[in-house]
């Protein structure tokens, strides 16, 4: 019970790594604010938590996910910044600025402003822990998804920004870079692929991973308690990969 009675927000709450994520919490004593733009009544009652519809991209709508956490809870102790689109594969040459903006919109933007309204909250009560999500696409460049890779490099850069800026404040900020994992995402981007002519997808992705498999929710959820919690109290401004050894692996900017 690291989180009992510990106040947690996260965002993307509804997509496959967030409710995972929000299970674990809960499993643990949290008390949950779910965002999505998505509906998530039915998780927040499976938890019995609270739950909150965002659009993470919208600064008034992120002020309102904080607002609504402090009405409530009164406090901010974890907030798991997790948000975040796969966008359109194509090369960059075929993309639109439209297809660029979206994604760059969610998952850089939308990290952006959930640090802009949380860090205040856990900068005056001397005490708080970010995860951002972000990717084994933070460190590696991937065919065929240049706004993705743009967005989840910008989340490093984000996430080291905060950390060195709110240090001496009491609060840490670390993110986490799953690679290739079992949700939504990762079905979508095989579809992708498929309709553009690699139709054995799955196998090309899995043939990069030294673990021969794709990650679980629960495995990248495990990292993101650790790095929530007071076991990780020297860490900030850093990363957990959790890929499998994808990023080490001669293959891993490729799919081959």
């Amino acid at each position: 019970m690291r989180f009992k009675d510990q106040v947690v927000v996260i965002t993307g709450a509804t997509g496959g790594l967030g409710s995972d994520a929000a299970r674990g919490f809960a499993r643990e004593g949290a008390k949950l604010l779910l965002v999505d733009r998505d509906d998530g009544t039915e998780l927040a009652a499976e938890l019995g938590a609270q739950f909150h519809r965002a659009d993470v991209t919208r600064d008034a709508d992120v002020a309102g996910y904080v607002a609504a956490a402090l009405a409530v809870f009164g406090r901010i102790d974890v907030f798991f910044n997790n948000a975040g689109i796969e966008g359109r594969i194509a090369p960059i040459m075929e993309l639109t600025e439209a297809d660029f903006d979206a994604v760059m919109g969610v998952n850089a933007k939308g990290v952006f402003l959930g640090l802009k309204h949380v860090l205040p909250v856990m900068v005056k009560q001397r005490a708080g822990a970010v995860v951002n999500t972000a990717s084994t696409a933070s460190h590696v460049g991937s065919p065929g998804l240049g706004p993705y890779v743009a967005s989840k490099h910008a989340v490093l850069g984000l996430t080291r920004v905060a950390a060195v800026e709110v240090a001496k404040l009491g609060v840490r900020v670390n993110a986490v870079c799953p690679g290739p994992t079992e949700t939504r995402m990762i079905r979508s981007l095989e579809e992708q692929a498929g309709a553009r002519g690699l139709n054995d997808a799955r196998e090309r992705y899995m043939a990069g991973i030294p673990l021969g498999r794709y990650c679980t929710p629960a495995e990248i959820t495990a990292a993101v308690m650790f790095l929530s919690s007071s076991d990780a109290s020297g860490m900030t401004g850093t990363h957990m990969l959790v890929d499998g050894g994808r990023t080490g692996a001669p293959s891993s900017s490729a799919m081959r």
